[in-house]
This record gives structure tokens, sequence and C-alpha cells, in this order.
């Protein structure tokens, strides 16, 4: 028996873990079209291979909100070629189902039907690629829940307060917690984490016997002040997190010295983006959990294509040519295209000995033109390598620095950093770019009647769900609004008329007014196309716009309005019903009623609390902290032993939940070790019997 199958005893739980899918994307290139349906078909062969007890799937398993027929034919074909069979499922779930998949009419596990017959079940939250959307708030994975295909998890109802519920799951002795949070706009969930919104549901009893496995979609660099969500924010009693939406795969568990738990980022699947984030080796991971212990391996993907990337600066290679050369351009040419070839040359040599890769690897030459070079003609130059590359049209990207004037007040302390900066485009969403315009042009073209964000995201319908109505509908709602305002004050002059529309619209900025009027713009939009007679599910019109993002948690409602639609926090579920929950210990955020004022002083405390380390955060008289421990992570695509030592588990378990907020500080900070398993190899579980979790 190989070391591998001792590992996989009656207690161990074995999860196959994979995020950013994308499946359809590219689907109508002749070239890259199948490229993520193979890697799909790959992932769902390893989890058959290795005998896992589920899959789970990190959010955005379509790459588009409304997936083709196409993309959602061969979906269902593939999960029901590889998850449904005879093979035995051996855990069992003990928490309220009707909670945990609460968005469709069949609340219970797919393996648990007897209409049906799953031996691997899918577990997955969505994506901002396939999120819900319409009037009911559906999105494509609803529709594979209903077929029984996969379990839709971690979807919330309410924009006013989110309470995650976890799936208990028990198999011999283990006991596991799997949370799960799908997509929200990162400002909101951000400004929801400050207000103390989110908070989670823990057993009440016997809770150090549980281990806490965390699946979220959410940015995890910082884009902005509060267009990501911090790992301090969440919760400490976490021992894993498997993060979702970003694409770079970094799938080596990542020790949180704060939090003392791990993160863990598999990225995606495909190639999605030409950006050097994507140009690492694309992995799955294979998780096993025992008791408090767990083990993480990597597992490198062998269906997808290659991509190389390289970095070309035209003022490096002064030996060969400066901006005055003649022909210079021609040179420029070919240093470029020597370069291209070298990469293909280099991605040959990798492909040999791995049949499964596709032939023709996706090329990105970046090439930096600062200095006084000119660029040249991209798509005679992309004739050259048409049968060679995937990506014949863009192989090479033109970039260059940009010099922005600074206006120095201070003539001798001067920051030379900030006279050149590199301008990047790449990654950047459609709100965004039109923030930063609007920011740029402030004094000369400044909006007068619409809102910064309002034309955000009347823009990012327009763009991401299609919705042709909806720029022509915000502009005509806010236009009516303001008349009515200016003809109840009464204006006249055309002076006082500039004046009070400015007035009008810097006084809804940020609010939940702002909010509302979106909102109803959006709503209007729907009700004109059920009068053209058109179907309103035939678009991707979202009802629910408390995704409005902000530009500042100053002065904003902590409470936006409920409304139906694209919610996707969580159903209160607190302690009604089940018996599930208990009160909070946590102190509520402040009301409607709550001035302004108080609500801004309280914020800024509540961003600082929100940040503490588990030393400055306050702790319960005889809590202890254990102090984090030097440790040593394997990178290679071998197996990445883990260890948890914890006080032996109580075979006692509850279905009753207690709440704990969000940044709040659990009785004792934990932390997993990852360790190399020489000492121990035929059980990476193993720990020393002299330590201990206090």
């Amino acid at each position: 028996m190989s070391s591998e199958n001792t590992l996989d005893d009656e207690d161990t739980f074995k999860i196959l873990i994979a995020t950013d899918v994308h499946l359809g994307y590219l689907e109508k290139n002749a070239i890259r079209g199948n490229d993520t349906y193979q890697t799909f078909e790959e992932i769902l062969q390893c989890a058959k291979d290795k005998k896992v007890d589920f899959i789970l799937l990190g959010g955005d398993l379509f790459h588009d909100n409304k997936p083709s027929r196409r993309s959602l034919h061969i979906c269902t074909t593939l999960l029901r070629k590889y998850c449904m069979g005879d093979s035995p499922v051996t855990f069992n779930i003990l928490s309220d189902q009707t909670t945990n998949f609460n968005t469709t009419q069949f609340p219970w596990v797919n393996y648990q039907d007897e209409n049906l017959n799953i031996s691997i079940p899918v577990f997955s939250i969505h994506g901002n690629h396939d999120d819900p959307t319409g009037a009911e708030g559906l999105c494509a994975l609803d529709l594979l829940s209903a077929a029984g295909l996969v379990n839709h998890f971690g979807h919330s109802n309410s924009v006013e307060r989110i309470e995650i519920s976890p799936i208990l799951m028990q198999k011999g002795n283990t006991k596991l917690a799997l949370f799960g949070l799908g997509s929200i706009p990162d400002e909101r969930l951000y400004r929801m984490f400050v207000n103390k919104q989110v908070s989670m549901l823990r057993p009440k009893e016997d809770q150090d016997d549980w281990f806490n496995l965390f699946t979220i979609h959410q940015n995890r660099s910082k884009h902005g002040p509060t267009n990501y969500i911090p790992e301090q924010f969440l919760d400490d009693f976490l021992d894993l997190v498997v993060w979702g939406h970003e694409h770079e795969c970094l799938i080596t568990p990542t020790r949180n010295e704060q939090q003392h738990f791990y993160v863990t980022q598999p990225g995606s699947s495909v190639a999605t983006s030409l950006s050097p984030g994507e140009a690492t080796k694309k992995h799955i991971g294979l998780l096993r959990v025992k008791g408090r212990k767990m083990n993480l391996q990597k597992i490198p993907l062998k269906t997808v294509r290659q991509f190389i990337t390289q970095d070309v600066v035209l003022a490096d290679y002064e030996d060969l040519f400066t901006p005055d050369t003649h022909q210079v351009t021609k040179k420029v040419e070919d240093l470029c295209y020597a370069k291209v070839t070298e990469m293909i040359e280099e991605a040959e040599r990798e492909r040999l000995g791995c049949p499964l890769t596709p032939e023709k690897p996706l090329i990105r030459l970046r090439v930096d033109y600062s200095g006084g070079f000119e660029a040249f003609s991209t798509s005679r130059f992309s004739q050259k390598f048409v049968d060679c590359v995937a990506n014949p049209k863009d192989i090479i990207h033109f970039m260059r620095r940009r010099e922005q004037k600074v206006d120095f007040k201070d003539e001798v302390n001067v920051d030379y950093s900030k006279l050149v900066k590199t301008v990047a485009v790449e990654g950047l969403r459609v709100e965004d770019l039109v923030k930063q315009y609007f920011e740029a042009a402030e004094q000369k073209v400044q909006l007068s009647l619409l809102t910064e964000q309002g034309m955000g995201k009347a823009i990012q319908e327009f763009v991401d769900k299609d919705e042709k109505d909806a720029i022509e509908e915000l502009i005509r709602y806010q236009l009516e609004k303001t008349q009515r305002h200016l003809q109840a004050r009464g204006v006249t002059t055309e002076q006082d008329i500039d004046m009070e529309v400015r007035q009008f619209r810097d006084s809804k900025k940020n609010t939940t007014e702002e909010e509302n009027e979106i909102r109803e713009a959006m709503n209007r939009a729907k009700a004109h196309r059920i009068e053209r007679g058109e179907n309103p599910e035939d678009r991707n019109i979202s009802d629910e716009l408390g995704d409005v993002a902000l530009d500042s948690d100053e002065g904003s409602d902590p409470f936006p309005p409920p409304s139906r639609g694209r919610g996707r926090g969580g159903r209160a579920r607190g302690g009604r019903g089940r018996g599930r929950g208990s009160t909070a210990s946590e102190p509520k955020p402040a009301g409607r009623a709550c001035s302004r004022k108080s609500a801004a002083a309280s914020q800024s405390k509540n961003i600082m609390q929100a940040f503490l380390a588990p030393s400055q955060k306050f702790f319960s008289k005889g809590s202890t902290s254990s102090a984090a421990e030097e440790i040593t992570i394997d990178d290679s695509d071998e197996d990445i032993p883990a260890r948890k030592v914890t006080k032996p588990p109580s075979r006692s378990s509850s279905a009753s939940f207690s709440k704990y907020s969000s940044q709040s500080q659990s009785q004792s900070s934990r932390g997993v070790d990852f360790e190399d398993s020489d000492d121990e190899e035929d059980n990476p579980f193993k720990g020393p019997s002299h330590r201990s979790r206090r």
C-alpha cells in the first residue's frame, strides 16, 4: 500500500480545491475555444482518481453571467460524467441544510437526494462573473443546483447584515465547519466589515473540536482605499482560508501572523488576461483534514496552455540603438522578433513530455518605448507568428512612462520619485476608469448634474451586463429629479441654477439617497422593458443596487435599505426558528437615528480596531494567546504537510450556534503549523507529543 493511501483513513477528509475556472472564456476562438473545458475536465478527472470526499470551488465557475448554451451543456455533461456514480459518500452533514442551501427549492445536499446517485459532491460559492442577477436573484450555479449537480452555498439575501452559517460535516472523528461567502462588491463588504455587520456562526459546544475552513471570493490585493478585503477583517478562529478571485497562483499556504490562520490562493485554472500574474504555473490543491491537523498537496495542471511573458526596456539597449539611430524602428522590431522567438523556443522545451499541454503557447512581450522611441506596426509584426502562437494579434504590448508635472512649493526638498511614474492600465475595472477620469478632470470637465458613482454604475451595467438602457434611464431620472428640485426652490437666474445644481449634486454624493436614486433608475429601465414587451429575464439588470461603491465610509448609512434582487449577503438567521443562534456579544452598530457626526466619529475608530493585531485586542479574563512559531514550507509540487496540535477532540457534537462578529477575538489565538514531513514520511498528520494548544 502506498504511503498516500495510508493517510486516507476513515477519519480523513480529502478535498479538491480549485477557483476561477471561467468556463466559456473565449469559447468562440478557433484556437483557445476549448481550453477552459479541457482544464475543467482535468480537474474533475483528478478528483475521481484521488477519490476525494468532495470538490470545493471558490467562485467564477463560469466566465459570463449568462453562460452560453454550449457552456452549460458541457459543464452539465462533465459533472454528470465524473460526479455521478455508485461510490459511497462517507461523511455526514450535521447542520441545518435549509439554512446552508437557501437558494433552491431542494434545500438539502445533492448526495442525500434519493433521486440522484452522487459519488463526488461539488460545493461552490458564486463569483463576480457568475453572480446572482435579475428580479429573482438567480445565477448559473442555481441552475446546476436545481439539477442536483452542484451544492451552491454562501449566498446571502440581506444588504443590512451578513451572518455566515457553516456547513457542519463529520467524517469519523473529524469535524469540519465549511464557511462560504459569495462575491459581494468590495466597497460595500469593506464598509460592512468596518461597521461590524458581518458575523460568523459557530457551534455553541465543542468549538475547539471543529476545523474551520472559509471560502471567499474578493479582492485580496489592495486596488484602492476600500476596494479590497484585508485579511485582518476575517475572524481569528479560522484555520484555513481559500481565497478566490485573484488569478495569480499562490497556492502554497501563507500564515497570517496577526490572525493566526493560513491563506491559500489557488488562482485561476486558465489565463484570462495576458498579465504577469497569470504567467505563474497553474495548480489545484488536494487538502487533507484529520482532526485538527491538515495537509495540502499542490497538483500542477497539465492541460493549461503555456503563457510566457517578458519585459523589454528599449532605453537599456543603448549599445544597439538610440532614438536618433538610422532606421531605429526596424532595429527595435528585429529585437522584438528575436525575443519572441526565444520565448516560443522556451515554451516548446517546457512542453516536451507533456502531451496534454496545447501546442501553441501564449506569448506577451511588453515593450517600454519611453525616451523618444516610436512604436511599430503590431499587425504586420504579428503575421510572422500566426502559426506559432495562440494569440498572434496581441503579442506586443507597448507602454511608456508618463512624465507628470509636479508643483514644487519647496524647491529644496524635492521628491524625485514623483517625477516619473509608470502608467498601469491592466486590471482596472470600468468604474475605476470612470472615477479616475473625473478625478483627473475635476476642474475642467467636472460633472455638474450626475455623480461619478452613478455614472460608473450605469456604465458598469452597460459594459458587464449588456444593459443598454442603464445610462439613458439614469440620466433621465436624475435630470427629472434635479428639475423638480429647482422648481421647488424657485431658482430663475442662470448663475443661481448652476450653483443650486452643484450643491444638490454634492449633497447626495456617497449617501443612501444616491444609492436609492440609482436603484430607482435601474427599476425604471426594467419597467420600460416590460412595456416594450421584452422579457425582463433576458437581461442582467440588477434590481438591488446595494453594491454601489462609495468613495468614503464617512457620512454613509451603516444600514442601507433592503431590496430584492442581487443581494448576496446572508439571510438573517440569528437565534430564531431552529435554536441555532445566540445573541451577539459585540456592541451594535449605530442605527439610522444616530447623527452623522457620531457615525463619522466612530468610523475611524472601527477601522483602527479592524486592523489591530491580536495582542492589541481585548481579551476576556483568563484567555491566552499562543505565540507565532517559526515554520518551513516546501514550495515544490509535492505534498505540503501541515500539523495542527490541539487538545483531544470531544466526540459530542451540537448543531446549535453562537454568533461571532467579525474582528472579534476568540478566547484563544491559534495557528496552523506547516512543516516538512522528513521525520514522519508516512504520516504528515502526526504531531510531536510535547506540543499542545493552550
